[in-house]
């Protein structure tokens, strides 16, 4: 069964607008289940943590079915390894500062220059503190693929950390992130991945990565402002915390700084109730190949298997419709035979025309898509195209359709020709 997209689209109040939202990349809509959860948090049990009396009780326990809900989305060993924080930048420069701790000066590290800013400057400005050398994998501009080559000389060298991004927020490109964990881990290096861009495309399994971190932010996979991240517990058990006196040691807690934006992570308990929704609803046909799971991670992995084949469609309607603009530079994968290389997110530039001014006349028709660099800052500046205004950003999430994939093209052309 596919995904019925009246059923899906009912679920996000946000659409009932003419407009249309190809902005998905910065910032996707939120869904019902998970504004329920914020409005049912803040009337029923908005508390602080670990009171005696009822509304902190059931705040907790709604706190602690947050952390059960994302351990099942990311698939992860257990709840007491999943921390909340304002963001996914916020809590990378957080957790870097513990990371860093156990620097020497001497050591070295790798970041890409196809990573966004959050998932690099953190890491560099760990690096100056501690007197750390910083190395770069650079990526292909004709592809936008990685270097495999240069990472691995990198590697060589026995780095202490290794920070990448599961797909590029920039130019969509999906990285073979498992292949890189692997090659880091011969080589003793811990491995940071940024999921951001990839959470609401596809399905995560730490486990099966073996990654030692991986962070992404709700709001991308149609919840709240709230970033969470995954640390193998052994790790996060050892490494120092920054925090006050009176906070736990125990983990998660040691991590989750103040307290937190309760209501937000409320919010992101809803999305993954949406996931679960999307699975039980319409991921029926893809059970068969997922028997290795079980419960509410099975309905999540079912949801991302549906989403998956639906967003096929959109990411080569999306492309075939981008190519036929005329006066288009597409950045990134343009082949059609390699859809699976990369998410539904594209970034181009129009012949003679200001990416801030292709998207004014977007969203002139209603149709909002983002324009400049989207804080992937090396990658505007590997492409020469940083201080020209970057690129214009358009990027589908499965409420999308393919009607909104033509109107955009019809807009395209007709600004293309003036």
């Amino acid at each position: 069964m596919s995904l019925h997209i009246d059923q899906i689209r009912d679920q996000f109040p946000a659409l009932n607008r003419p407009d249309i939202f190809f902005d998905n990349p910065g910032g996707t809509q939120i869904a019902k289940p998970s504004l329920d959860r914020i409005n049912k948090y803040l009337i029923e049990s908005n508390a602080n943590h670990e009171g005696v009396f009822a509304t902190s009780i059931a705040s907790d326990a709604v706190l602690d079915e947050a952390h059960r809900a994302m351990a099942d989305f990311y698939h992860a060993p257990s709840a007491g390894e999943i921390v909340f924080g304002n963001n996914m930048t916020t809590l990378t420069l957080h957790i870097s500062r513990s990371i860093s701790r156990e620097w020497k000066e001497g050591d070295e590290i790798v970041v890409t220059r196809l990573d966004h800013d959050a998932n690099v400057t953190p890491w560099v400005l760990a690096a100056q503190d501690r007197g750390v050398k910083v190395n770069w994998v650079n990526f292909d501009v004709e592809e936008g693929t990685l270097n495999l080559d240069d990472l691995q000389k990198a590697l060589e060298r026995k780095p202490r950390l290794l920070a990448v991004g599961y797909a590029s927020n920039s130019l969509g490109t999906i990285n073979p992130v498992k292949k890189m964990i692997e090659m880091a881990h011969a080589a003793g290096t811990l491995v940071y991945v940024d999921a951001v861009q990839y959470a609401p495309h596809g399905a995560i399994d730490v486990q099966r990565l073996d990654c030692d971190f991986l962070v992404s932010s709700a709001y991308k996979f149609f919840g709240t402002h709230a970033g969470i991240l995954y640390g193998k517990h052994e790790l996060l058990e050892k490494l120092f915390a920054y925090k006050v006196r009176p906070a736990t040691n125990k983990l998660p807690g040691k991590f989750e700084t103040g307290t937190q934006n309760h209501e937000g992570i409320a919010g992101v308990l809803g999305a993954v109730e949406y996931f679960e929704w999307v699975g039980r609803e319409f991921g029926g046909e893809h059970a068969e190949g997922l028997r290795e799971y079980s419960g509410r991670v099975l309905e999540l992995k079912k949801a991302m298997a549906a989403i998956h084949s639906y967003e096929s469609e959109l990411n080569r309607a999306l492309l075939s419709t981008l190519q036929d603009v005329p006066g288009i530079t597409i950045f990134g994968l343009t082949d059609l035979k390699r859809l699976d290389d990369r998410v539904a997110t594209f970034s181009f530039r129009l012949q003679g025309q200001h990416p801030h001014d292709t998207a004014q006349k977007l969203a002139d028709a209603g149709i909002f898509v983002w324009d400049g660099n989207y804080y992937a800052l090396n990658v505007t500046e590997r492409l020469d195209l940083e201080d020209k205004g970057g690129m214009v950003r358009v990027g589908a999430a499965h409420y999308n359709t393919l009607d909104e994939v033509a109107r955009l093209g019809e807009a395209l052309q007709k600004i293309a020709r003036g």
